[in-house]
């Protein structure tokens, strides 16, 4: 029971100092709610005004151009301040408006400032304007479940992270009777505009939906929403016209700051290696983000594995007067090797630890497991229509599977006109790890597709590293290197001359170099006791002197891994003082494409890689954007998503300072420490570092 207050528990808990101890309401929480971010100039009037910019052009796909003609020829339009309107005009811009707004798809850091953003310039506008929220993604509009958003309710989320004022969902307008639908609930509401808050997928919904209510006169906008950072648009020139999606560079920061701390841990438990996967199944740029605010000892990026090219295959490929196709793209083998080595050569100077920074999608990267999975499904397919039966009721194990498939390996050598299942197919998926065999063979979808999503991306990298690194290990060329300095303290300690055992013991010891490195022939106690009795350090019958096979164990690394996932926990976090200022400036973007009559097109900020002074709110046509993409077994018009381009600044910078980060060398790790995330103060991150990079390389 407290002493305070009479050890009454009632009275304790209303005492003010526990209850401010115990308040929900945080110093940084309040920060939050009362934190106004700046607008651009073009906000501060009394009204806007769209202009058009036929400088920016695009390749339209013909299916595009045929699915939505209302909407594709759609320019792109700048918002434009206007301070002293003409009657026309401010009457116009100041009509009362019902806007829907949903968010659709995951959560992404900003969304609350993006209805904030539109409900303060709707309100400066016209008091009269009503702001509704579909509740629960695009099942909202569908089952027309909506609240008004009114002061109270955007001022208690102002600035904070997560969906929760209206919350989201997944569902898609993807069919007639589901369009329909939502044309008519939208219209019974009385809807002047829908505002659709989302991906790549989500933004396609837009499009469509600003297509069908064209001729009710209902607008429809898009949002560019995705912690992934694939929303990126520019022009058939290359201009920029919208750099990131928002939500990206706070679930970034969020990610750095825990797989920092991570660095802090490995290097001062100095036994652990840190494998970290980051959202990012199409794309990598949160791995590459992320690299930058941290500096892991290794960082992949998926892009650089597909565009990899084996120059060693090729020559060999030459000099027989063949093309080998198998020299494009890095193979899972190449890959595991390529870790190893990073590995082996940091054990060598005693760092038997590190992080390293893997993107969700990595192995969508890797060609042979996009061949191997184009050649099960055809396999698979064949089988199935030549024997009218199921290949999964046939070959129920894994082992009669593969059987099969050696089968078919032998075939393709007695007969050369069988290519489907090669021998060299045969061997690299023997391979890869037996879990991962099982899930490449397993049963399709209704579509007949491989659900790739499902992998254990890093389960099936990890596997084949600790593979390899126990062949590197029975060969002698995975070990510890160890200190001069301790190697003597240790034998002198007991007694023992170390210049007598050092010969015996190390290849290296005559030499200067700061860590010592056991021989190759050293891979365990009897082959230690082998080497002693051969250099006559002991007789043949003698003990292991125990403090020399104290030495020789701590030469021998131990591979200890510890995985982690982050992704959810970017999406909640709270957003940085960018994303806090783009999403509430996207919001007040919004209203202006709304008051401006815009239809079809994605609110925007062009100019992000630069000074908050040069942002510049468009308007960007989504119709243009589109392109046939395989969904679901076929062909269908979806916003095109942008990989890492391997040419960039930021990705160049990566590439150039690896071999710094990996620190395979004597001294201190170079990690990076980028702290919490701040949304004001000198200690703001003002920028996502991959922008801030591509902005200075292209000066």
């Amino acid at each position: 029971m407290p002493k305070k207050n009479g050890g009454d528990p009632c009275a304790f808990l209303k005492d003010p100092e526990v209850q401010k101890v115990t308040t929900s309401f945080t110093n940084d929480l309040m920060g939050r709610l009362n934190f106004k971010p700046p607008v651009c100039d073009v906000f501060a009037g009394p009204a806007t005004a769209l202009k058009n910019d036929p400088q920016y052009e695009f390749h339209i796909h013909p299916a595009a151009k045929e699915a939505l003609p209302h909407i594709i020829g759609n320019p792109v339009q700048r918002v434009t301040g206007i301070e002293t309107p003409d009657r026309d005009l401010a009457n116009n811009y100041k009509k009362q408006r019902n806007i829907g707004i949903v968010f659709s798809g995951g959560p992404a850091p900003g969304g609350h400032n993006v209805i904030a953003g539109l409900f303060d310039a709707m309100k400066k506008a016209n008091p009269e304007n009503r702001l509704f929220g579909f509740i629960l993604g695009p099942e909202g509009i569908l089952e027309s479940d909506i609240v008004e958003l009114k002061q109270d309710l955007i001022d208690a989320h102002r600035n904070l992270g997560g969906f929760s004022m209206i919350k989201t969902g997944r569902t898609k307008i993807d069919s007639k009777a589901k369009m329909a639908l939502a044309r008519e609930n939208c219209k019974q509401l009385n809807l002047d505009a829908v505002v659709i808050v989302g991906g790549d997928d989500s933004n396609t919904n837009a499009a469509f939906l600003a297509q069908e209510l064209f001729n009710d006169g209902i607008q429809v906008l898009g949002v560019p929403k995705t912690i992934d950072g694939d929303i990126q648009v520019k022009d058939n020139n290359g201009e920029i016209l919208c750099a990131v999606s928002f939500g990206f560079h706070s679930a970034a920061r969020a990610f750095a700051t825990n797989i920092s701390n991570l660095c802090s841990d490995c290097s001062s438990d100095v036994k652990y290696w840190h494998i970290c996967k980051v959202m990012g199944r199409v794309a990598s740029h949160l791995a590459l983000e992320v690299a930058l605010q941290v500096h892991p000892n290794m960082c992949l990026i998926g892009e650089e594995m597909a565009d990899y090219i084996d120059m060693e295959r090729i020559k060999k490929a030459n000099a027989a007067g063949t093309t080998d196709y198998t020299a494009f793209g890095m193979t899972l083998r190449h890959l595991s090797r390529v870790i190893c080595n990073a590995i082996a050569r940091r054990a060598e100077v005693g760092k038997n630890y590190g992080v390293i920074v893997i993107p969700e999608g990595i192995l969508e990267f890797i060609n042979e497991i996009q061949v191997f999975i184009i050649k099960l499904n055809t396999i698979i397919a064949e089988y199935n229509q030549t024997h009218d039966t199921n290949f999964h009721s046939d070959f129920v194990t894994l082992d009669e599977k593969l059987d099969y498939l050696r089968r078919l390996a032998r075939f393709s050598r007695e007969d050369k006109k069988f290519f489907i299942w090669n021998t060299r197919d045969d061997d690299l998926f023997n391979d890869i790890p037996a879990f991962f065999q099982e899930g490449l063979l397993t049963e399709r979808d209704s579509h007949g597709n491989f659900q790739f999503s499902q992998v254990e991306t890093e389960k099936v990298v990890l596997g084949m590293v600790k593979d390899y690194l126990k062949i590197r290990q029975e060969q002698g060329r995975y070990k510890i290197g160890i200190q001069p300095e301790w190697f003597q303290k240790t034998l002198k300690k007991e007694g023992l001359d170390p210049d007598y055992y050092g010969p015996v013991l190390f290849k290296n010891y005559r030499t200067k170099d700061p860590f010592l490195q056991a021989k190759d022939s050293l891979i365990s106690i009897k082959t230690l006791n082998q080497e002693l009795v051969k250099e006559a350090a002991i007789g043949k019958n003698d003990d292991i002197p125990p403090v020399i096979q104290r030495v020789f164990l701590a030469t021998v690394p131990k591979f200890k891994t510890q995985v982690h996932f982050y992704g959810y926990d970017g999406r909640g976090t709270d957003p940085t003082w960018f994303d806090c200022t783009y999403t509430y400036n996207l919001g007040q973007t919004v209203f202006s494409l709304v008051a401006n009559h815009a239809t079809g097109q994605m609110a925007a900020i062009k100019n992000l890689e630069k000074e908050f002074s040069d942002w510049e709110p468009i308007g960007i046509p989504i119709a243009p954007l589109m392109h046939l993409e395989e969904r679901t077994g076929k062909l269908a018009l979806v916003l095109e998503r942008t990989v890492v381009d391997i040419d960039s600044p930021a990705f160049h910078v990566v590439r150039a300072m690896r071999g710094k980060w990996l620190a395979a060398e004597p001294g201190h790790d170079e990690y990076r420490r980028p702290g919490p995330i701040r949304f004001t103060g000198s200690g703001t991150d003002i920028k996502p570092l991959t922008l801030a990079l591509n902005n200075l390389g292209r000066k």
